[in-house]
């Protein structure tokens, strides 16, 4: 495609390693084997997004909790950062679907909650807070509480919340659950400029939004179980399809929801869940 962008991977940033997960002997994840590589365009700071998407039941809510270390797989590991470490809770960041924030807390109060949590002492945690709240425009809001912001300032304190903790993973479960479409392109939005601040930021979306998924994201994962021979399904979930939205060339850019580029990829996906 004419319009695809320049760009390398560089080093592995983070890997799922070879997990497998059963529940009351039934398999829920077999052998899930992925990694996120660190992505360099010429003169630009980019980090990454990759959409996590798959049926409902399919396992993506266990191996969301494996990658964000609350849960230990049977067997196999996830590995974070150029060393490859073993993920242990609190080292990548988790963002629920209603931003749970004390309520009793100022805006400030609960990000260094959160850097204290995180070993930060008080000096230091006020220092990061501060500096995330001038990043993502809520310097005014520091002194209020959840309870007088609006929705999408709630989601990006939230935000702001993990990344006291994790330097630079994020994990986003069903960020456009119940929202309009407008709402939709401002998390989106968001999403981008958070990632794109630091070329080591990666951010995983779970989702059951396709068509939001394709917007945000420049990688999607496809979960879902292999076929025997007779077509039946082979109990435990794996990644079946790796979709590079970049040499598609719809990663980076807005607007691209009615184009024939993005229809098409919507369709294939949506007919491929039929098999899943």
């Amino acid at each position: 495609m004419s319009d695809k962008p320049q760009y390398a991977f560089l080093s592995t940033i983070l890997q799922v390693k070879n997990v497998s997960l059963n529940l009351g002997g039934q398999p829920i994840l077999r052998d899930v084997s992925i990694d996120i590589r660190d992505i360099d365009r010429p003169d630009q700071v980019t980090g990454q997004v990759v959409g996590l998407l798959g049926p409902s039941g399919i396992g993506k809510t266990r191996l969301f909790r494996i990658m964000a270390g609350l849960d230990a797989p049977d067997t196999g590991q996830m590995l974070i950062g150029e060393q490859g470490v073993p993920v242990e809770r609190g080292m990548v960041g988790v963002v629920a679907q209603h931003y749970p924030l004390f309520a009793h807390r100022t805006v400030l109060g609960n990000l260094m909650v959160a850097g204290r949590r995180a070993g930060l002492s008080s000096e230091r945690a006020r220092e990061r807070a501060l500096g995330f709240l001038r990043r993502f425009g809520l310097e005014d809001r520091a002194t209020r509480y959840p309870v007088e912001l609006s929705g999408g300032q709630r989601q990006r304190i939230a935000i702001a919340q993990q990344f006291m903790c994790s330097e630079h993973y994020l994990l986003m479960d069903e960020p456009f659950s119940g929202l309009d479409p407008n709402a939709v392109d401002s998390v989106c939005d968001l999403i981008h400029e958070v990632a794109h601040a630091h070329t080591f930021n990666t951010i995983i979306v779970v989702t059951h939004d396709i068509t939001a998924a394709l917007q945000v994201a420049d990688t999607i994962w496809l979960l879902g179980r292999d076929r025997d021979e007779a077509g039946r399904p082979i109990p435990g979930a794996r990644v079946q399809e790796t979709y590079n939205l970049m040499d598609r060339g719809l990663a980076w850019k807005r607007g691209l929801t009615s184009t024939p580029a993005f229809l098409e990829l919507l369709g294939e996906i949506r007919a491929r869940f039929a098999t899943l």
